[in-house]
């Protein structure tokens, strides 16, 4: 097995210990993360009936236009901010964050904290 395919499994073995804990509900959905080498995408999810309520990449149109590249800490901060103004609108301030397995660190951290700043409350 390739050392990228060990820490992908090994990721997704956080990801499953973290969802054990994190859980969405209507009240306060989750928003899980998702990141590659070049893009990351979001989403708000209700677990109760598993739907996504809202999602958001930064391969969208409206995103694409004003980040440069998902694949870094600036474009991970200005997607953030966009998807906290656009979540904002759409009625979801309160959630519950689902780091999806990633380290605290970077542009997931970039991402949150934009969010946060934004308004979000997680």
């Amino acid at each position: 097995m390739s050392k990228t395919n060990d820490k992908e499994v090994k990721r997704k073995f956080r990801h499953q210990r973290i969802r054990a804990k994190v859980v969405g509900s209507a009240e306060k959905p989750r928003l899980c993360l998702h990141r590659s080498l070049k893009n990351m995408s979001a989403q708000i999810v209700n677990d109760g009936n598993s739907k996504v309520l809202f999602g958001l990449s930064t391969l969208s149109k409206t995103v694409k236009a004003s980040v440069k590249s998902g694949g870094n800490v600036d474009g991970a901060t200005k997607f953030g901010e966009i998807f906290a103004a656009e979540a904002i609108k759409e009625g979801f301030k309160k959630v519950c964050f689902d780091r999806g397995g990633y380290l605290y660190h970077g542009r997931i951290k970039a991402f949150a904290e934009a969010a946060r700043n934004q308004g979000m409350e997680f």
